[in-house]
């Protein structure tokens, strides 16, 4: 029984002692723990041994050397990869990388071997290529690895930036420059300063006609020419009006004498002088054979240059003098305006009517001064546009079709001129008192481009060039101005200069 019982605890004992070395074994930290996650020593080690080469590390690398990570590679944070389309790009940056930084960056101190280098860099050049997968000479110091993704076509990025220094279209589109002086400057002297004459035209062969008194000078524009055509008999008399016609050979003159001459200015010879009015001959306008004349008397003459009894029609419908005379493009209208302060449009003449009269389409009363300045649009035949004097100073735009007033403009001083200029399709207006400027508006809304300024009196009249691009203006100060206000693009210039040149008229062979 005894014997019994000390077996018993014998075998306590030995169980309780097997139950602690359990217990001690399981506690113990220094075994190696079986199907545990990798340590962050071991990991670091075994990306160090399969990371390629870089430059200035030995090959191999022992476990026992390689540094603990500062930090825990359950937090690294994950690189994000840019969305298809998006506008990011995060550029990767590997330990490789920043062991080709520090090499690049000490290898500038190092002594450079001139003899040693032609024969060593084709070899570095494949090591290199071997061992990093690109030339180490053409590294940066931070290299961005990879290209950033194409936004696929269409896309409209929501989060672009409002503001940007690049330069967008409307930025680099070219700005129009406008001269403040101007390109040339011509004398005048004995030029009239008189109020209601036109003294200047420009032909479409390039040569500016002006009347000096009593004599007539051309200026070749080309050449740069000049010569005096004509000069009146008796010295008491003057030119009052010159007009070229479309051709640009032939120059009508009306005379204070109330005779209107016709001269061919390549022979520079006078080819008649046609008696019809009872007073000075103050504007002149051609349509084709027709050239009409109107004088201080208040009456238009139509003269037909073709037959000796060249006067046809007269129109009455002025009470004081007729200073301004214009056809439209198309020959349709004549437009005139008087002291009066009317401004009438006129049918053209129709050709064996009996009738010595014609009664007038549109008479406007709206202004409030002498109407000189008249100027036809070119690309809208039906529109005219009328300046009034120092006691109305108003640019009015008419319908010729509906005969209301589209719409008007004060401008503070007297206009003596206007022009259309289609380059830009503008209006030019040229001012006496008080401004003796010219101006420059957009048209149709009638809104300042520029001013050009110069004259130190009254602008008298103004004509466009041929080609469109400048203006010459004449004043009481005895000068003429040109203006280079309206140059073209050269492309569109060159592809203009294509267009073929109209030949001599009717009246080329027919003027007697």
């Amino acid at each position: 029984m005894v014997t019994a019982l000390a077996s018993v605890k014998n075998v306590d004992k030995m169980a309780h002692f097997g139950f602690e070395n359990d217990i001690h074994s399981i506690l113990k930290l220094d075994m190696p723990i079986t199907n545990a996650p990798m340590a962050r020593w071991q990991r670091k080690a075994n990306s160090s041994t399969t990371s390629g080469l870089s430059p200035g590390k030995p090959a191999n690398v022992s476990l026992s050397s390689s540094k603990t990570p500062s930090k825990t590679p359950g937090k690294r944070k994950k690189q994000t990869p840019s969305k298809m389309g998006g506008d990011r790009f995060i550029p990767t940056r590997n330990s490789k990388q920043m062991d080709v930084a520090s090499f690049l960056l000490t290898k500038e101190n190092d002594p450079v071997d001139a003899n040693n280098t032609t024969s060593t860099s084709e070899s570095q050049k494949a090591w290199s290529m071997s061992l990093n997968g690109y030339n180490i000479e053409d590294a940066k110091i931070l290299h961005l690895g990879g290209k950033p993704l194409n936004a696929p076509e269409g896309y409209q990025n929501n989060l672009k930036v409002l503001y940007s220094q690049v330069t967008t279209p409307a930025s680099v589109k070219k700005t129009r420059y406008i001269s403040s002086t101007p390109d040339r400057i011509l004398d005048a002297p004995d030029l009239r300063n008189d109020f209601y004459l036109n003294l200047l035209d420009w032909s479409s062969r390039n040569v500016l006609a002006v009347a000096l008194h009593n004599s007539v000078y051309l200026w070749d524009a080309s050449q740069g020419d000049i010569i005096l055509l004509m000069k009146l008999e008796r010295e008491e008399d003057y030119i009052c009006s010159l007009s070229w016609t479309k051709e640009g050979n032939y120059l009508a003159i009306g005379t204070s004498d109330c005779k209107v001459q016709l001269w061919d200015v390549e022979n520079q010879k006078r080819l008649r002088s046609m008696a019809s009015h009872t007073a000075r001959v103050g504007s002149l306008s051609w349509n084709d054979h027709v050239l009409s004349s109107g004088s201080r008397s208040g009456h238009i003459h139509h003269h037909d240059v073709r037959v000796a009894d060249h006067h046809i029609f007269t129109l009455a419908a002025h009470s004081q003098e007729v200073c301004g005379l214009k056809w439209s493009p198309d020959g349709r209208y004549l437009a005139s305006g008087g002291n009066d302060n009317l401004v009438c449009v006129w049918p053209r003449v129709q050709e064996g009517s009996a009738s010595n009269d014609s009664q007038f389409v549109r008479c406007w009363s709206e202004h409030q001064g002498a109407i000189k300045a008249l100027a036809w649009c070119p690309w809208q035949s039906n529109i005219l546009a009328s300046g009034g004097g120092t006691s109305d100073r108003h640019i009015r735009i008419w319908n010729v079709n509906s005969g209301s007033c589209i719409s008007s403009v004060d401008t503070q001083s007297q206009i003596s001129s206007l022009v259309f200029a289609p380059n830009y399709k503008e209006l030019v207006s040229a001012h006496g008192y008080a401004h003796n400027n010219v101006v420059i508006w957009k048209y149709p809304s009638l809104t300042r481009v520029a001013e050009l300024t110069g004259h130190e009196d009254r602008v008298l009249s103004l004509t466009l060039s041929p080609d469109c691009s400048t203006i010459a203006t004449v004043a009481g100060d005895e000068t003429i101005r040109l203006w280079k206000s309206f140059e073209v693009d050269p492309v569109k210039k060159k592809a203009k200069d294509k267009i073929v040149k109209s030949t001599s008229g009717v009246i080329h062979q027919s003027i007697r």
